[in-house]
Protein backbone atom coordinates (compact mmCIF):
# COMPACT_ATOMS: atom_id res chain seq x y z
CA UNK A 1 0.00 0.00 0.00
CA UNK A 2 2.39 2.34 0.86
CA UNK A 3 4.47 2.00 -2.64
CA UNK A 4 1.45 2.10 -4.42
CA UNK A 5 1.15 5.71 -2.36
CA UNK A 6 4.31 6.41 -3.17
CA UNK A 7 4.44 5.69 -6.61
CA UNK A 8 0.61 8.45 -7.13
CA UNK A 9 2.16 11.00 -4.95
CA UNK A 10 5.92 11.10 -4.96
CA UNK A 11 7.22 13.96 -7.61
CA UNK A 12 9.67 13.35 -10.48
CA UNK A 13 12.35 15.99 -9.37
CA UNK A 14 14.14 17.97 -11.86
CA UNK A 15 17.45 19.11 -11.96
CA UNK A 16 17.36 22.91 -11.14
CA UNK A 17 15.57 25.92 -9.69
CA UNK A 18 14.69 26.77 -13.02
CA UNK A 19 13.14 23.58 -13.77
CA UNK A 20 11.38 23.37 -10.95
CA UNK A 21 9.58 26.90 -11.35
CA UNK A 22 8.60 25.58 -15.37
CA UNK A 23 6.67 22.85 -14.11
CA UNK A 24 5.54 24.68 -10.72
CA UNK A 25 4.30 28.04 -12.57
CA UNK A 26 1.46 26.15 -14.98
CA UNK A 27 0.28 23.92 -12.45
CA UNK A 28 -0.42 26.83 -10.06
CA UNK A 29 -1.65 28.69 -12.61
CA UNK A 30 -4.34 26.06 -13.94
CA UNK A 31 -4.71 24.74 -10.51
CA UNK A 32 -6.17 28.57 -9.56
CA UNK A 33 -8.40 28.67 -12.73
CA UNK A 34 -9.53 25.77 -12.21
CA UNK A 35 -10.47 26.03 -8.54
CA UNK A 36 -11.47 29.84 -8.30
CA UNK A 37 -12.98 30.86 -11.99
CA UNK A 38 -14.38 27.62 -13.73
CA UNK A 39 -14.96 25.48 -10.77
CA UNK A 40 -16.89 27.86 -8.01
CA UNK A 41 -19.17 28.88 -10.74
CA UNK A 42 -20.87 25.70 -11.00
CA UNK A 43 -19.95 24.23 -8.01
CA UNK A 44 -20.19 25.05 -4.02
CA UNK A 45 -17.53 25.83 -2.90
CA UNK A 46 -16.90 28.18 0.38
CA UNK A 47 -15.34 30.92 -2.10
CA UNK A 48 -18.44 30.61 -4.79
CA UNK A 49 -20.13 33.77 -5.05
CA UNK A 50 -22.79 34.02 -2.93
CA UNK A 51 -25.26 35.35 -5.93
CA UNK A 52 -24.24 31.62 -7.32
CA UNK A 53 -26.56 30.75 -4.21
CA UNK A 54 -24.73 27.20 -4.08
CA UNK A 55 -24.18 25.14 -0.65
CA UNK A 56 -21.31 23.42 -0.01
CA UNK A 57 -20.55 20.79 -2.55
CA UNK A 58 -23.80 21.12 -4.42
CA UNK A 59 -23.95 21.73 -8.51
CA UNK A 60 -25.36 24.92 -9.86
CA UNK A 61 -29.26 24.13 -11.26
CA UNK A 62 -28.26 24.32 -14.11
CA UNK A 63 -25.35 21.91 -15.26
CA UNK A 64 -26.42 18.89 -14.95
CA UNK A 65 -28.94 20.57 -17.90
CA UNK A 66 -26.00 21.37 -19.76
CA UNK A 67 -23.92 17.74 -19.44
CA UNK A 68 -27.30 16.03 -20.39
CA UNK A 69 -26.82 17.99 -23.74
CA UNK A 70 -23.85 15.54 -24.63
CA UNK A 71 -26.01 12.75 -24.99
CA UNK A 72 -25.00 9.19 -25.08
CA UNK A 73 -23.61 8.15 -21.26
CA UNK A 74 -24.03 11.90 -20.42
CA UNK A 75 -27.44 12.11 -20.88
CA UNK A 76 -28.29 8.65 -19.05
CA UNK A 77 -26.45 10.20 -16.17
CA UNK A 78 -26.35 13.67 -15.91
CA UNK A 79 -26.43 14.53 -12.29
CA UNK A 80 -23.51 12.06 -11.28
CA UNK A 81 -21.39 13.43 -14.62
CA UNK A 82 -22.21 17.43 -13.86
CA UNK A 83 -21.03 16.24 -9.73
CA UNK A 84 -18.03 14.76 -11.11
CA UNK A 85 -16.99 17.42 -13.41
CA UNK A 86 -17.37 20.23 -11.06
CA UNK A 87 -15.40 18.50 -8.47
CA UNK A 88 -12.32 17.87 -10.44
CA UNK A 89 -12.46 21.77 -11.77
CA UNK A 90 -13.29 23.15 -8.18
CA UNK A 91 -11.30 20.47 -5.75
CA UNK A 92 -8.93 19.06 -8.14
CA UNK A 93 -8.09 22.15 -8.97
CA UNK A 94 -7.63 23.63 -5.60
CA UNK A 95 -5.51 20.29 -5.22
CA UNK A 96 -4.00 20.57 -8.45
CA UNK A 97 -2.80 24.30 -7.43
CA UNK A 98 -1.69 22.77 -3.51
CA UNK A 99 0.25 19.99 -5.43
CA UNK A 100 -1.52 17.96 -3.34
CA UNK A 101 -2.19 14.55 -4.76
CA UNK A 102 -1.22 15.86 -7.89
CA UNK A 103 -1.34 13.08 -10.39
CA UNK A 104 -4.93 12.03 -9.24
CA UNK A 105 -6.66 15.62 -9.57
CA UNK A 106 -4.47 16.19 -13.09
CA UNK A 107 -6.23 12.83 -14.54
CA UNK A 108 -9.63 13.68 -12.87
CA UNK A 109 -8.96 17.29 -14.74
CA UNK A 110 -8.07 15.99 -17.57
CA UNK A 111 -10.79 13.89 -17.99
CA UNK A 112 -13.13 17.06 -17.69
CA UNK A 113 -10.95 19.00 -20.13
CA UNK A 114 -10.93 16.36 -23.00
CA UNK A 115 -15.30 16.00 -22.64
CA UNK A 116 -15.21 19.69 -22.53
CA UNK A 117 -13.33 19.82 -25.91
CA UNK A 118 -14.16 17.19 -28.06
CA UNK A 119 -17.84 16.79 -26.62
CA UNK A 120 -18.81 20.22 -25.85
CA UNK A 121 -16.94 22.46 -27.65
CA UNK A 122 -15.96 20.41 -31.03
CA UNK A 123 -18.95 22.00 -33.17
CA UNK A 124 -18.15 25.35 -32.06
CA UNK A 125 -14.21 25.39 -33.88
CA UNK A 126 -10.28 25.33 -32.24
CA UNK A 127 -10.67 28.78 -30.98
CA UNK A 128 -13.41 27.30 -28.31
CA UNK A 129 -11.80 24.10 -27.67
CA UNK A 130 -8.48 25.65 -27.07
CA UNK A 131 -8.21 27.00 -23.01
CA UNK A 132 -9.51 23.25 -22.39
CA UNK A 133 -7.09 21.73 -24.84
CA UNK A 134 -4.49 23.93 -23.06
CA UNK A 135 -5.35 22.92 -19.69
CA UNK A 136 -5.65 18.98 -20.71
CA UNK A 137 -1.83 19.41 -21.85
CA UNK A 138 -0.68 20.81 -18.57
CA UNK A 139 -2.35 18.13 -16.78
CA UNK A 140 -0.84 15.43 -19.02
CA UNK A 141 2.45 16.87 -17.57
CA UNK A 142 1.94 17.69 -14.25
CA UNK A 143 0.12 13.82 -14.61
CA UNK A 144 3.98 12.43 -15.39
CA UNK A 145 5.72 14.71 -13.20
CA UNK A 146 3.91 15.16 -10.37
CA UNK A 147 3.60 18.50 -8.58
CA UNK A 148 7.73 19.21 -8.48
CA UNK A 149 9.33 20.71 -5.35
CA UNK A 150 7.32 23.17 -5.30
CA UNK A 151 3.75 21.17 -3.92
CA UNK A 152 2.77 19.17 -1.26
CA UNK A 153 3.65 15.95 -2.51
CA UNK A 154 7.24 16.76 -2.49
CA UNK A 155 7.09 17.51 1.59
CA UNK A 156 4.46 14.64 2.62
CA UNK A 157 6.80 11.79 0.56
CA UNK A 158 10.06 13.52 1.11
CA UNK A 159 9.07 12.74 5.15
CA UNK A 160 7.87 8.97 4.13
CA UNK A 161 11.39 8.75 2.19
CA UNK A 162 13.36 9.83 4.87
CA UNK A 163 11.80 7.76 7.63
CA UNK A 164 12.55 4.51 5.14
CA UNK A 165 15.93 5.35 5.03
Amino acid sequence: MKKLFLMLTQPVLQLNIGSQLLIAVPRIFCGYLMAFEFGAAKFGMPWSEPDKNLGLFEVAFWFPADVARLGGIFATFPVFFAWMGAFSEAVGGLCLMLGLQTRISSFLILCTMLVAAFCQQLNEGLWNMLPSLCMGAICIYTLVLGSGKFGLDYFITKNITTNEN
